[in-house]
Order: C-alpha cells, then structure tokens, then sequence
C-alpha cells in the first residue's frame, strides 16, 4: 500500500505532551496512516525529509478577528506559513452569524482597525445568510486554507434582537427579546459553533454613521442578560469567551462566580488577557492567583489567554487605539476627519488635559504612557529615527508629549513608531507560559492591520522553550510546549484537532529549530491577498519547511503555496463544537484538572 505522503527522520511530537521520538509519518487519503519507527515504503510518495526538525501538530490559534479576511481571501496565507493549521473567529463579542452587512461591519472596523470602506463591500456581497445554519453552510461550501471554528458573538446576538440603536443603549430587553437571544444561541449551537465572546470593556467603539462611538452592544448587557445565555453554555458543555473591564478590572469577580462549579457544571470561560504589562507590573500574580482561585478553590474550567511573545505594536501619527483609555484621548479617537484630529492637538487647552490624564494611575489599561519608551522607527526626516520621544523633545527644548504631537502634525501617519507594551520581563514570561491556567491565544490575527504583527506566535512560544534549554534554564519540556499550541487549545474549545495520531486528519508542521531565531519580533510590511491593503507582518521564513492540511501541503519553504489554495475545497474545514451537546442531552459534571 503506497502512501501519498511521508515525512521522514523527524523529531514526532503527537500533541499528548509526551517527548519528541524519532518517527516516520504516513500520510494516505488526508489522514496520518502510519506512525513507524522503521522507514517507509517510499515508492509512488511524495516525501519530505525532516532530519534535524520538528513535526509538530498544526497549531491552532483560539483568538483570532478574521471574521472578514477568511471571507475575501480563506487561505489566510499569513497564518499558513506559520504553521497554524486552525483558526477560531467570532472572538469579543463580534461574529458575522446573524445581523446583516451593515451591522456586522460597524461592529468590526472600527474595533479591530480594519478599514470600513473594504470590509463592508465585501459583506454586502458575500453575506447572504442571516441565521446559523445558513453561516454553517457558507462555511461548509468554502475553500478553506485552515480550519475554521466559531463563536457567536454577544454584540452581533444583541443587535440581530434589538436592532442596532437599542442594542447600543441603556434600554434593557424585554422577556421576548431575551427568550429570542437564547432561542439563537441555541441554534448557533446547534450549527456547531463552539460558544459564546461576550465584552465588558467599554473601550472598543462601533463604526459607522447610526452608532459611531457607541461601546459595543455587549458592554450594556446586565449580568442577569448574560446568567441567562450563560446557562445555557453550561448546560450544553460550550465555551464563553470574555473580558472583563479593561480600566477597574472589578468586574472580574463577577466571570469568576460565573465559572464556579461548586455543586453545578462549570461555565468552560476562556478570558482575557494574562499579560506582564509595564503600565500593570503587579498584574501577572493577579492572573495567575485567580486561576488558581478559579480552578482548585471554586472548581472551574477557567483559562486567561496570554500572548507568548513581547507585546510590541507598530503605530502611525496619531492613530492609536490605547487613546481610547482615558478621556482626552478619546476624544482624538473620536474625531473622524483628519484635518479636524490634527488641528485637535494644537490647541493648548486640549494638550493640558491630555498631559493631565496621561500621567493619571487609576484609569492605566494595556498602555504604559511613557512617551520616552515610544520610538520612532520611519519618518521622512531620517536623523529621528532611532530616538524616542523624549530625546526628540529635549533636542527641541519640548516635553515629550509636545514633541509627539508636533511631530505627528508635521508627518501625519508617514511618521511612524513602536512602543512595547509589556511581555518584556523574560522570567515573568516563563511563569505566564508555564502556567496551567494560562493558553496561548489573544494573537488577534485579521485585525489592527497597520500595529500588530502576531500571526507567528506558535514559533515565539517554541523559542521561549529552546532558548530557555539552550542555555541550561529550562521551565518547560518541548513536548509540552507543543501540546499547549495544539492539542490542549483543541481540547479545551472543544474541536478535532491538535493531534498527530494514526486516523488523525493530518494537520501537521515541520518547524526547524535552527530557524527560531530573534527574527521571529521583526516587523515588516506585506500587501495582503484581495483585499489590497498592506499589513504588519512578522516573517522568519526559516522557521517552519511545510504546513500540511488535510494531508496536503499548504506551504513550503522553498515554493511557498499552492495555486489552489484558497480557492479548491480539500484544505481546511469548519471544525464543529465536538463537545457542544445537544439540546436534550444530560448535564455533565467536570472534574477539574489536578495539574
């Protein structure tokens, strides 16, 4: 029997955990066929040669925003060629399962920085279907590059109720407007999304003419709302995905009662975020203790999402999401014509308040405010490359936020600069990793085009792992970092994926080790595929030889992707909620892990 594919001489890591074997792979038919110690018969196969690498799982990212992007361009190439293999959309409350084109893109845009002006054109085309089965199908009839699984998202489940002005308003819903809410919820289940996003940050704010800086729709839900659509989660064994309060972060206690599986089923709650944040040093124990809170003393499933790399962001002029965290600032964010935002900023009394409220301590969120930790990376005058804005002030005899803004009217987006917002503490990153109350996600790939660079966040995590072995400190064996990219995320959001078992769909990466090097934080620029736009990108191409999916080779190194995909069915697939029950099944009662 002749194999389509094999992967031989690698180091096989299955997504259990266990230690990296050498292996020969089989793959025949889409699925992993034989798993061999002894070589294979290599007659009539295509075979990649993986001496000196890893053959890993495909990972899976659970936090993305690429609702709009996989419905113009489903390869998601810039996923691809990092070895993700499975994306999840629908995240913080925003999916595009029920409301029509307008709503689902004023929710999106402004939120996730993606233009409004080619994103809802796209769904005014492509969105036909205004009921979970109807999405299901258009998934389902999709040419996929990889999986796809989804959340319904609070907002959308709001607005598709309420109508967009009442779902954005302190109007609280009737009894038949929630019996509705649940009644679709039910439904997305049972089309097989795998839960429900739902936000309680008020600082992501719609687009369009009808809402425009309105938080979104969820924000305005009571916890009565959310008890309700919640039970029903619990009840069918589906995930919540949420966000407490970005600024007080009190409301926290409230998802963790929400998680409690003392004498009921817990609620699977997947939040965020678990980050080493400058503006928050403290706030990584807090994320860790209330884990442990959440899963041994009050018997949860209760993750913090973390991103396993430095939290870095690209920014144009005044084009900065971080300025919706305090007042002064949001009143730029709120300014739609150009001219009328840059004006804003050379008037003193507004430059008072924005340096007031800049230094204040009790409404920091993810954002350090430290203008001489802001560096600028382009702009047409080369000699101010290089230097943060506090150098810059000083050389012209300015304060720092003075010299920012002077600066920004003058180049406008052409000056462009980075900051870190946190991740940068190597030790404190280790704890994040390591913790079992922590996964991998909040990569927010599809989104904030122009600031952040994620999509290769599966190889950050690896390098965390070999460099910590490389120089004798290891906090993590290699086999269970791999699991917690693949396999763990699987199993917690429920979906068939992770492995790399004999009957498995091969979904697979072989990744060179030798290739995890610090290119994996550079940032560059890339047109992305239809939609015309140029991205941020991270690119270390020497990182990962071959993506498969499906049992077929998605990218390599050496040629890059295949012509058809994208556009052939036969790669990715949506991945229903494996462990969604139905509608009458019993309940069932999780027992906590004891890692």
């Amino acid at each position: 029997m002749s194999y389509d594919i094999i992967i031989k001489n690698g180091l096989y890591f299955d997504g259990s955990g266990a230690p990296g074997v050498p292996r020969h792979i089989g793959i025949r038919n889409g699925k992993v066929d034989a798993v061999s110690l002894s070589p294979l018969d290599e007659s009539g196969a295509e075979v990649l040669d993986a001496a000196g690498k890893w053959v890993t799982p495909g990972f899976l990212e659970i936090h993305s925003h690429y609702d709009a992007e996989v419905i113009a361009a489903p390869a998601l190439k810039e996923s691809v060629r990092h070895g993700v293999t499975s994306v999840t959309i629908g995240s913080c409350s925003i999916s595009m399962v029920l409301a029509d084109a307008e709503d689902c893109s004023d929710l999106f845009t402004r939120v996730e920085a993606v233009p409004r002006e080619y994103v809802l054109p796209i769904l005014q085309e492509k969105k036909t279907w205004r009921d979970a089965a109807g999405y299901r199908a258009f998934y389902d009839r999709l040419a996929l590059g990889p999986n796809v699984s989804s959340f319904l998202g609070h907002s959308e489940l709001r607005v598709a109720v309420m109508g967009l002005e009442r779902a954005t308003s302190d109007v609280v819903p009737s009894e038949a407007e929630l019996q509705r809410m649940e009644q679709l919820l039910e439904e997305a289940l049972d089309a097989g999304c795998i839960g429900l996003s739902v936000m309680t940050t008020r600082l992501d704010k719609m687009d369009g003419d009808r809402a425009w800086s309105s938080p979104l729709p969820s924000t305005f839900a009571s916890w009565k709302e959310f008890s309700r659509l919640f039970a029903i989660l619990r009840r069918r064994g589906a995930v919540m995905q949420g966000a407490p309060n970005a600024v007080t972060k009190v409301n926290v206690f409230a998802f963790l009662w929400q998680a409690h599986g003392w004498f009921r089923t817990p609620l699977k709650c997947s939040m965020l975020t678990a980050l080493d944040l400058k503006s928050q040093p403290l706030l990584h124990r807090f994320t860790r203790f209330s884990g442990w809170l959440a899963n041994r003393v009050l018997r949860g499933n209760f993750r913090w999402q973390t991103l396993p790399a430095p939290f870095t962001l690209r920014l144009e002029g005044l084009n900065v999401n971080a300025f919706e965290e305090f007042g002064a600032g949001e009143i730029l964010r709120n300014i739609k014509d150009p001219d009328e935002l840059y004006a804003k900023v050379l008037e003193p009394e507004f430059r008072a308040l924005f340096k007031k409220q800049v230094k204040a301590v009790l409404t920091k969120g993810l954002w350090h405010r430290d203008f001489s930790d802001c560096w600028v990376t382009e702009c047409p005058d080369a000699s101010m490359v290089g230097k943060n804005f506090k150098q810059l002030g000083q050389a012209r005899g300015l304060d720092a936020v003075d010299a920012y803004f002077e600066l920004a009217c003058q180049y406008r987006e052409a000056l462009k600069w980075t900051t870190c917002y946190g991740n940068q503490r190597l030790p404190v990153m280790h704890k994040l990793l390591s913790s079992p109350w922590t996964q991998p996600g909040f990569a927010d790939s599809g989104a904030h085009l122009r600031s952040i660079a994620q999509y290769n966040f599966p190889l950050r995590f690896l390098k965390y792992v070999r460099d910590a072995q490389l120089a004798g400190t290891p906090f993590m064996e290699l086999g269970q970092a791999v699991r917690r990219c693949s396999g763990e995320l699987a199993d917690f959001i429920g979906v068939d994926a992770g492995y790399i078992r004999v009957g498995d769909r091969a979904d697979l990466v072989i990744v060179n080790p030798a290739g995890l090097t610090d290119e994996l934080d550079d940032m560059s620029e890339a047109p992305m595929e239809v939609l015309g736009l140029v991205r941020v990108v991270k690119r270390n191409d020497d990182a990962v030889d071959a993506t498969l999916i499906n049992g077929r080779i998605a990218y390599r190194r050496e040629q890059e992707f295949p012509d058809d995909l994208g556009k052939a069915q036969g790669y990715g697939r949506f991945l229903q909620g494996r462990d969604v029950q139905p509608r009458t099944a019993p309940v069932r009662v999780f027992q906590p892990a004891t890692a």
